[in-house]
């Protein structure tokens, strides 16, 4: 006998396949505003950050919409062909914690590989991006210029293209509706903060404090997306 293949799904896949179970059965109805993060992850015994990216996917194939500060509402009509999520869509918790231990341990090496010119340049970029207040295409445009130098100044070059390769992945329509739903106004001025004390520090050749700032530069990112959602 030939035995189907198991598929492992990730968490918030199954939250939304679950969720659209009870679209689908009547149990949420069209319209009708669905429990909110924190009352979901207590039924259902994940975290709350889980759930906010299973919405975020349901709100991309067309099945809620997610109202800022007012709720997640269930779409109405219903979609009548859905979009399907891509079945290598990785979780957008697990790409800012890989992020977190990647960058700080890069940051480390950048304050001890990085040259002359390198450590000019990545106080030339900071300065640029401290003046950027809005968080639109300018700002993420000098914001990559910054990580990416921080690649170069390892002196590595594959540690580099990681590095573009793990930027590249907030090109995700999932990561880009998540950010536009809770990424307040002022974001660019908190991470600002965070990419100047991360510039000093490697420009002072201090690996362990550029080490520590990039591994608080990218926590404060993840609680503004998820709000404390844990």
């Amino acid at each position: 006998m030939e035995l189907p293949t198991l598929k492992v799904e990730r968490l918030y896949r199954q939250i939304s396949n679950l969720l659209i179970n009870c679209i689908n059965s009547g149990q949420f109805s069209p319209g009708e505003m669905i429990p909110s993060e924190r009352e979901l992850a207590k039924q259902l015994g994940v975290s709350r950050s889980s759930i906010r990216e299973a919405l975020i996917a349901l709100e991309i194939t067309g099945w809620v919409e997610i109202r800022t500060g007012n709720g997640v509402y269930v779409t109405d009509p219903l979609p009548q062909s859905a979009q399907s999520q891509s079945e290598d869509e990785f979780s957008l918790e697990s790409l800012i914690k890989a992020r977190q231990i990647f960058e700080s341990a890069m940051a480390g090496l950048a304050a001890q590989n990085g040259t002359d010119a390198q450590r000019a340049e990545l106080g030339e970029i900071t300065h640029d991006l401290t003046q950027l207040h809005v968080n639109d295409e300018k700002f993420l445009r000098e914001d990559k210029r910054f990580h990416l130098l921080i690649g170069e100044m390892t002196g590595n070059d594959v540690l580099r293209d990681m590095m573009e390769y793990l930027w590249n992945k907030r090109k995700s329509s999932r990561f880009v509706r998540l950010e536009s739903h809770y990424a307040n106004n002022d974001f660019p001025l908190s991470l600002n903060r965070d990419h100047d004390d991360i510039a000093r520090a490697i420009i002072a050749r201090d690996a362990p404090a550029a080490r520590k700032y990039m591994e608080l530069h990218l926590q404060h990112v993840y609680e503004r997306l998820f709000d404390g959602a844990k």
